[in-house]
């Protein structure tokens, strides 16, 4: 078993940068939206928000203090004061401690990836004038870096707030097509209120006249 005797005093340096980090508010940065009698547009943020630029330097930073503690653990001498790895053994506790910083700094350069790539922005169009809708988004690198739909507004059948249940529990906003299914309009990782939702939804379905239905 693995002795953790030692990693109180490993972990305050950690916790010094850490916990401040958690304490901030973390915001989600809206979507802005502009609407006249015939057009509406709503501009869609992406992952480029606090919470993730947070979240990732958090994860950066801790996994990185891992791997300098298991790299000095394995050499047996500190690369930086502020861990003490002469207390800890490369075995077993050095290899476990670099295994979950390598994993960490993979997780932590994903979230960077995404920030940079503003992957999920985009933008929602209503055109009543036009009679079509288009929806576009910005996705990972390849093929399918643009995504661009495009319907006539007379096959939108309804706006659907659809409950998902589970450990998080949360509500997804759609829009169905006939032909086509349901359109999520809102990304489920979203901090919109259950108020904000249903205020959307009335709002947008007012705006196409087709029904507002909850699921």
């Amino acid at each position: 078993m693995i002795a953790f005797n030692n990693f109180p005093s490993i972990f305050v340096p950690l916790v010094g940068l850490v916990f401040p980090a958690i304490a901030m508010v973390s915001l989600s940065l809206h979507s802005m939206s502009w609407r006249s009698e015939r057009i509406w547009i709503e501009l869609i943020a992406g992952s480029r928000k606090i919470s993730n630029f947070s979240w990732a330097l958090i994860l950066f930073l801790g996994s990185l203090g891992f791997v300098l503690v298991g790299t000095s653990s394995y050499f047996g001498r500190n690369f930086i004061s502020l861990f003490p790895s002469q207390q800890i053994n490369f075995f077993p506790q050095g290899i476990v401690m670099s295994f979950y910083g390598i994993a960490g700094l993979f997780i932590s350069s994903y979230l960077w990836c995404t920030i940079s790539w503003n992957v999920g922005s985009g933008y929602d169009r209503f055109d009543i004038k036009e009679g079509i809708v288009c929806i576009f988004r910005w996705g990972f690198p390849g093929k399918n870096r643009r995504i661009f739909l495009r319907f006539l507004m007379k096959d939108i059948q309804s706006i659907r707030i659809e409950n998902k249940e589970g450990l998080f529990a949360r509500r997804v906003l759609y829009m169905e097509i006939r032909g086509q299914g349901a359109i999520p309009l809102t990304r489920t990782d979203e901090n919109l209120t259950p108020r904000e939702i249903e205020q959307k939804a009335a709002e947008l379905a007012y705006f196409l006249r087709v029904p507002n239905e909850v699921f």
